[in-house]
Formats: structure tokens, C-alpha cells, sequence
């Protein structure tokens, strides 16, 4: 039996996560659950699957989570800080971090100092501080391994070929709603269009992402990390149908591609299970369903955040933290109407040329750094007067 904590129960990884543990209650149990504001859902899902501890890390829901599991022999906490709490305990062997953005970095850190397995669905945390979180991983001799689709199928294609040197990976891309689509129209962009990724089912945040290409870019800023490459070893491909979900090319020419639907149930249940495979009753692929897979080359002219992405990534240092930020600010502000689509884009470059940057940072340096970039970014976007469509 695995003990699992979830960190993000309520966004779409966290759901799914728990759609695999419902499916292999015999294998997996939930000892934490954490969300951020969704009162209602840590409830439910608490009273099913019954961890020892729950967090609701905005303290205003604090009391809510605490009266609607009164009676149940479960330890409510609230507050950031309770996430680095719970991830140490004795109880949790596998520390699933799928909460989105900065927030992901400080839990994931003292979950490795614990020595604990790292189910990484939280992208920015090695966007911000790969180097360091790597680094660390290694001395403790603990295992990060990958969820987000991408960067599964990597490590899936890597399986047995230990010493066998990697030319170069491709990470694919849908493309995302405005693949093809120019400047002119993208002007234009809502809120509501935006949302609607042809793919993928996630959350508003990384759906922003993936319509902007900085999804893509922060997943390259991870590759490097997770797989100890060089910038020029990470290819984007954009593929539409998202049928394979990236390649390996080995240094004799040989590829090798991980297939499959678009669902995160899979490389979910891959990483909570590894290295073992688990039965299941997903969705198989039916080549006779796909008569055609293509590939293009990414608009980065269009789509400037992924060509930013490979500019953060080969400065180093806080480059990528700032990035990170400040398209954080951006998409909260474009979700609110506040800035444009495009726009976005506009503010993440400024912040790169106007925070300052740090070649060798630590840990402070990072959350330094995070806090001076977001405080510009939403500086920036206060001098944009227009309206916005919604």
C-alpha cells in the first residue's frame, strides 16, 4: 500500500488522481488533501477517502473545512505553511505536488528533505529553481518523477536505456485554440475563447498557457532539469492530434515516441505506480481513428512566450523565476479582463529586461525575486487603459 499526499486536490490532476486511487483502493491511500479555497470539494472528498490531515491553505475556509469534518478523526490545517507540515509525515510515501504556480516549490522542497517520492505535476517548481530542487534530490536520494504528459513520455521512452546517451528530445504541442492564427486576429482574443483548448480538459490557468505557447516554453525549462539537457537538445513540436506525447532520439538516430489518448489518467497512474503498470479501464488509442498525424514547427514570432522560455533558459539563474512570475500576474489579469491576449506577452518581456537578475541564486534569492517581479508585472498592467473583450 503507497501513501499518497495530494497537494491540489481540486484542479484537474488532483480530481484524476483521485478517479486512479478510487480505481486501486487495494494499491493506493490517501493519508493528505490540500486545496486552496473549494471548501465544499476537500470536504467530499475527505469524507471518502478519509486522510489522517486536510489543508485549505486559505485560512478564511479554515472553519468551513473544520465544522463540515467535525466528527471525523481527520486533522484540519489552513495556511501555505501547512503544506511543508504535512508532506514530512511518516504516513505519506509519495508527495503528488499538483498545485499550480510558485506556490508548488516550498512543499516540494521539504518533501525532499524528507525523503519522500515526488509525483511532479507542479511544473514551476523546477521552471523557478531546477538547479536547486535537482541538486537536492539527488543527495537525498529521491526519485522525481514526471506527471505532466510530456515529460512522462520521456521518461516512459528512457525506460531500459540507461547509458544509452539522449541527441535530443521533442516535446509536443497541440497547438493549442489560435494555432494558425495571426496577430491581428489574436488582438481580438477573449477570455471565454481562449478556455476552450480543442484537447485537453485542464485548468483555467494552464489552459491560458497552452493558448499562449508559455505552457510549452515552462515544460522546455523543465526538460532541461528533469532530464539534465541542454537547450539546443529540446525540440517543440506542435502535433494537433496529441496522440504522441513526445519523442526520445538517441545519439545513433534511433526515436523512440510515447503514444496514447489525451488523458492524465494515464501518466498519473504511470508515476503513483512506478515502476510497476497497473490494469485499467481507460480509453485505449485506435490507430483506424487517426488516419493522419502531423507535425508543424511552432509559431514563435506569433506566439513570443515560448521564444522568452528558451531565453530564460539559457540565461539561468532567476531568468526563469522572473518568467515565471510575471506570467502568472498576466494570465490572473487577462482571466479578469484586465489586460489583453497579447499583451501578455508585452509585460512577461519588460519584467525579464527590468527585474534583476541573479546568476547564482539561492533559495531567498528565488522568493525574492518572485515577490519583485509580481509586484512590476501588476505595476505594468496598471498603465493599460483600453477595455478588453470579455
Amino acid at each position: 500500500m503507497k501513501n499518497i499526499a495530494i497537494l491540489g486536490s481540486s484542479g484537474s490532476i488532483g480530481t484524476q488522481a483521485l478517479e486512479v486511487i478510487r480505481q486501486n483502493s487495494g494499491v493506493f491511500n490517501v493519508s493528505v488533501l490540500s486545496v486552496h479555497q473549494n471548501a465544499d470539494l476537500l470536504i467530499q472528498q475527505a469524507k471518502e477517502f478519509l486522510p489522517a490531515r486536510v489543508v485549505v491553505t486559505d485560512p478564511d475556509r479554515y472553519n468551513d473545512v473544520k465544522q463540515g469534518l467535525s466528527g471525523l478523526d481527520i486533522d484540519v490545517l489552513s495556511g501555505e505553511e501547512s503544506l511543508c507540515e504535512v508532506v514530512v509525515q511518516d504516513d505519506v510515501d509519495i508527495v503528488l505536488t499538483a498545485v499550480v504556480g510558485f506556490c508548488g516549490l516550498r512543499p516540494t522542497l521539504a518533501a525532499i528533505e524528507a525523503g519522500k517520492i515526488i509525483a511532479l505535476a507542479n511544473k514551476e517548481t523546477l521552471v523557478v529553481a531546477g538547479q536547486l530542487v535537482m541538486q537536492r534530490a539527488r543527495q537525498k536520494g529521491v526519485a522525481i518523477l514526471p506527471v505532466d504528459s510530456e515529460h512522462s513520455a520521456i521518461f516512459q521512452c528512457l525506460a531500459g536505456e540507461e547509458g544509452n546517451n539522449i541527441e535530443k528530445i521533442a516535446l509536443t504541442a497541440s497547438g493549442g485554440p489560435f494555432r494558425g492564427k495571426d496577430s491581428a486576429f489574436l488582438q481580438g482574443v477573449t477570455v471565454k475563447l481562449a478556455l476552450k483548448h480543442p484537447n485537453w480538459s485542464m485548468g483555467a490557468k494552464i489552459t491560458i498557457d497552452s493558448a499562449s505557447l508559455m505552457n510549452k516554453g515552462l515544460e522546455v525549462i523543465e526538460a532541461r532539469w528533469l532530464f539534465d539537457l541542454r537547450a539546443d537538445q529540446i525540440d517543440v513540436i506542435v502535433h494537433p492530434q496529441s496522440v504522441i506525447h513526445s519523442m526520445v532520439q538517441f545519439e545513433d538516430g534511433s526515436m523512440k515516441a510515447q503514444m496514447g489518448v489525451p488523458d492524465m489518467k494515464l501518466p498519473i497512474q504511470y508515476a503513483l505506480a512506478y515502476p510497476g503498470r497497473l490494469r485499467n479501464d481507460f480509453l485505449r488509442f485506435d490507430f483506424l481513428k487517426y488516419p493522419e498525424l502531423t507535425f508543424e514547427q511552432p509559431d514563435v514570432t506569433t506566439f513570443k512566450n515560448l521564444a522568452l522560455a528558451y531565453k530564460a533558459l539559457q540565461m539561468e539563474g532567476t531568468m526563469p523565476c522572473i518568467l515565471n512570475a510575471a506570467n502568472e500576474v498576466v494570465v490572473s489579469e487577462f482571466l479578469n479582463e484586465r489586460i489583453g491576449f497579447m499583451e501578455m506577452s508585452d509585460v512577461i518581456e519588460r519584467c525579464m529586461n527590468e527585474v534583476s537578475y541573479i546568476r547564482q541564486p539561492a533559495l531567498q534569492d528565488f522568493l525574492e525575486t518572485d515577490e519583485e517581479t509580481r509586484r512590476l508585472a501588476k505595476n505594468i498592467v496598471t498603465e493599460f487603459k483600453k477595455v478588453y473583450p470579455i
